[in-house]
């Protein structure tokens, strides 16, 4: 099977406005008498794995909805806001997924959203015979649309949000693979990651694991980083149309040493996304040529294989004990650098080849509306979104 058939850009088309970060004013300094620092927020940490068993190329949690709690598997998704499962009775279209399809009707803590409330606002304000209604549609051309609904969200067998609001999805149609939903992590007021700000703080880390065989994890709150490395942390900068999206300011990559000889200005036009929903990086073409063809000249030792596309570098790796790959590092308008793990140049897209491996870069299309950082370029790599302070930072060999 050609895994790339359910390449994703998932990043939502129809984003709500998000509410603005906090300002942090600096803790009052008080000679006498003492005063002990306020308490760090806690946090929480969930397994996160890659949902390849689950005919996706994303990566993917498992958490509890519903009194009593009922597991769920979900996409995680920093593109998007608004969290959803599909839920009976499935009025328009359910596709088939790994879980039975969640029953509100045997949950003592679902309710609907009504009309009026600050939550239906912030989807849309659209509704259904007093009933709050949620869509969303996302890049990639599918969607999700149902009741917005308030449920408890259980993320460890200990730790639970009530009230949680999500998508109780009555028609869902597009490429999900098999997971019973999505976690949406943008900057809007419906993400898991706003919601929980009150309880946990606002920040959120995770990091995709380097391997479908292993786990990573999805860290909601504050904690020491992961990575032995010290962290480094560029702006996050938030495009006015485009609230709910997190945005780094990309202006230069380095392969093995050599910087591409392509002006700041290729990658700034535009701006660059930071999404862990779309599977592949997405560049400017002038840049993605210098960048494909200097890949290409320290690859020589390698057997090329047929192009997957939209992948046009492939190599045959069979009988190949080790693969030597040149260093790639995404560098900032601030100086800070974001090196890439080993596992995060290539990916394998053919299950029935699994020696060929390709350049997991690709031209950026006409239009698409700017340059994306996709999750493959994150394994291995812990990501942290510190919200509040309006930076992401990378730890490198994480998970």
């Amino acid at each position: 099977m050609n895994r790339l058939s359910t390449l994703l850009q998932r990043s939502s088309v129809s984003s709500s406005a998000a509410a603005p970060a906090p300002s942090a004013d600096p803790f009052p300094v008080i000679s006498y008498p003492p005063v002990a620092p306020p308490a760090e927020a806690p946090a929480v940490t969930i397994p996160d794995s890659a949902g390849r068993s689950l005919e996706t190329l994303e990566f993917v949690v498992t958490v509890g909805f519903g009194t009593p709690a009922q597991n769920y598997t979900l996409s995680i998704d920093t593109g998007s806001d608004v969290s959803w499962i599909q839920c009976l009775p499935c009025s328009g279209h359910c596709y088939k997924q790994h879980d039975p399809v969640f029953d509100p009707t045997k949950s003592t803590t679902y309710s609907a959203v009504p009309c009026g409330h600050p939550q239906c606002a912030a989807a849309g304000g659209k509704c259904s015979n007093g009933t709050c209604v949620y869509k969303v549609e996302y890049g990639d051309g599918s969607s999700t649309a149902g009741v917005l609904s308030h449920e408890t969200l259980s993320l460890t067998s200990t730790q639970a949000l009530p009230g949680f609001a999500f998508g109780c999805g009555q028609t869902n149609v597009g490429g999900f693979g098999g997971v019973d939903g999505l976690v949406g992590l943008g900057r809007g007021a419906l993400s898991l990651s706003s919601q929980a700000a009150a309880t946990f703080g606002a920040t959120f880390s995770y990091c995709l694991p380097s391997f479908d065989t292993t786990h990573g994890y999805l860290t909601i709150g504050s904690t020491t980083p992961a990575s032995n490395d010290k962290v480094q942390y560029t702006a996050m900068i938030q495009k006015k149309d485009l609230p709910s999206l997190y945005f780094v300011e990309l202006v230069s990559i380095d392969i093995g040493g050599f910087i591409l000889p392509v002006p700041p200005t290729v990658f700034t036009k535009d701006g660059t996304l930071f999404d862990s929903g779309t599977i592949l990086t997405y560049l400017p073409p002038e840049a993605y040529t210098s960048l494909r063809d200097r890949f290409k000249f320290t690859m020589t030792q390698y057997k090329p294989a047929p192009a997957y596309d939209p992948l046009d570098t492939c190599y045959d790796f069979t009988g190949q004990n080790a693969i030597f790959l040149p260093a790639v590092s995404f560098k900032f308008s601030d100086g800070s650098v974001f090196d890439l793990s080993p596992v995060a140049i290539l990916i394998y897209p053919d299950d029935t080849a699994p020696a060929t491996g390709c350049f997991a870069f690709v031209p950026r299309p006409s239009t698409m509306p700017f340059n994306i950082i996709g999750n493959t370029q994150q394994r291995g790599t812990e990501v942290i979104y510190d919200v509040g302070a309006e930076k992401i930072g990378f730890g490198q060999f994480a998970c």
